[in-house]
This record gives structure tokens, sequence and C-alpha cells, in this order.
């Protein structure tokens, strides 16, 4: 089964990060890439969330919104999409994923469908 592993951080903290912790958080990225790359099927990081748009449609006509849809003390960051045997094995994962320590990483689920 696929799961996305959803990475929030806050991400006034991420950006108080000196070069030298920078530097270390992106070795244990690759660290866990590594250790998990015939898992990881896709993901990657997300630019910060003032670059974000959102985008309703309403009555048809189509609503844009700059900034995230809502406010939150963490931000999504990032995302890996994996491939797992169940959900413990990609909750095992999330663990292991660096922003987990000072953020949170939510597993959700890909819905799979048939093909027809």
């Amino acid at each position: 089964m696929r799961y996305a592993l959803l990475i929030h951080v806050d991400e006034k903290l991420t950006a108080s990060l000196n070069e030298a912790e920078q530097g270390s958080m992106m070795a244990e990225y690759m660290a866990f890439g590594e250790r998990y790359k015939d898992k990881i099927v896709g993901g990657d990081p997300l630019l910060p969330v003032a670059m974000a748009t959102t985008v309703r449609v309403r009555d048809g006509k189509t609503m844009t919104t700059d900034g995230p849809f809502a406010e939150t003390k963490e931000q999504l960051n990032g995302f890996y999409l994996v491939s797992c045997d169940n959900l413990d094995e990609a909750v095992e994962m999330a663990a292991q994923i660096p922003d987990a320590v000072g953020g949170c990483v939510e597993v959700r689920p890909v819905m799979e469908f048939s093909e027809a």
C-alpha cells in the first residue's frame, strides 16, 4: 500500500537554523533517503508557505488567495510517497524523518483505484 508522509514544521524555526545546523539536517535527510530508497516512490520539499496559493471555485468562479488555507503553528514543508506493507511500517518510517523530532509527520494512506 502507498502512504503519503506529510512533513509539518514551524518554518520560523527552520529559517533560524545556522549553516552548520542546516547542513546537519540535510545530511540526516540524505541518510533517511538512502536507508529507505527501496520504499520511497517519490517526494519533494516544498517552498515556504508564503509562496502558496489557495484556489477555491464558488458559483463557477475561480478565486485565489495568497498563502495557505489556514494559519497554523506548523506548515506543510514536504512529503514522501512511500510503498509499505502496512500502516505500522509507514509509521516506523515517519518516525525516522528528521523533522519528526521538532515538527510532526502525518501518515495518510493513498486511495488506490482499480484499473478497469
